[in-house]
């Protein structure tokens, strides 16, 4: 089942005389952890604000084609509705968290919702639970660290209980171990839960291990869409310049070199495994 689906999607931004989205046609299924990727300025943030209607209720601009989530075509649903249905987590957490206690900050997307207290009483803490911060309610927000302000910007999105989470880069201002906690409770939700995920992201290394289905974008198009060992071990993927996990680039330099592994490895776990069974065969 589709639960995001676009065809022929294009938009111009009011004040832009360049498309930021070209012809994207794309379908995301129910379930999946969708890892979506590309040189920056190749419309990936654009694409994202197109999911939860920002673009064009907010933004404006010309919107051309046609994009659904959940059934509701975005150009006949507000912003106010389609927030009931997908949740998107910024770059920055900062820029989504501004009340003085984290616990209100998670309850605030609720209270405009117009939940009753009770049942908002219940998700806050459900949220906080699930996220591994119940610590942290009573705490402000800008005392945080960049991995604990993260999850809060999460547990805020994950007490709407949306069908789809979208993350733009949510590991940026992180380092490599803050970042694998980040995708650890990321990937719980969706095995889970079966919230549908969409992480935008340059981190391959790391994000690779937790994906089904990869989108790479380059100059406002979807160039490639696909399983993830395909996608990476393209020759599209390479030329474009995307970050390839270095398990896929090692099964390419050693093919080149005359190395059959036999399939192409996208982590260092599945790399080191593949090059025992080598190993052993020879």
């Amino acid at each position: 089942m589709a639960v995001i689906e676009t065809k022929g999607l294009t938009y111009t931004y009011p004040s832009g005389k360049k498309r930021t989205l070209e012809d994207v046609s794309i379908t995301i299924e129910k379930g999946e952890f969708v890892v979506l990727t590309g040189p920056s300025g190749c419309g990936k943030t654009t694409l994202c604000r197109c999911f939860n209607g920002l673009v064009p209720h907010f933004y404006g601009g010309k919107l051309e084609g046609d994009i659904s989530v959940t059934g509701l075509r975005v150009s006949e649903h507000s912003i106010h509705e389609l927030a009931r249905h997908v949740g998107l987590v910024f770059q920055n957490p900062e820029n989504q968290l501004f009340a003085l206690f984290v616990e209100k900050d998670v309850a605030f997307g609720l209270e405009n919702l117009g939940v009753p207290r009770d049942e908002i009483r219940k998700r806050v803490d459900w949220a906080l639970q699930t996220t591994g911060i119940e610590n942290l309610r009573e705490r402000a927000p800008h005392e945080l660290s960049g991995g604990q302000q993260q999850r809060v910007a999460i547990a805020c999105v994950l007490a709407m209980q949306p069908d789809v989470m979208v993350l733009d880069e949510p590991t940026s201002f992180l380092d490599p171990s803050g970042a694998q906690k980040i995708f650890e409770v990321i990937s719980e939700l969706n095995k889970e839960m079966g919230i549908t995920v969409v992480l935008v992201e340059h981190r391959l290394d790391l994000a690779s291990r937790y994906s089904n289905h990869v989108l790479v974008m380059n100059e406002g198009r979807v160039v490639l869409d696909g399983e993830p060992r395909e996608v990476f071990n393209s020759e599209t993927a390479r030329l474009i310049g995307v970050g390839v996990p270095k398990a896929t680039r090692l099964s390419q330099v050693l093919e080149e070199s005359g190395v059959d592994l036999g399939r192409v490895p996208v982590t260092s776990g599945e790399a080191s495994h593949i090059l025992k069974e080598v190993l052993r065969r020879d």
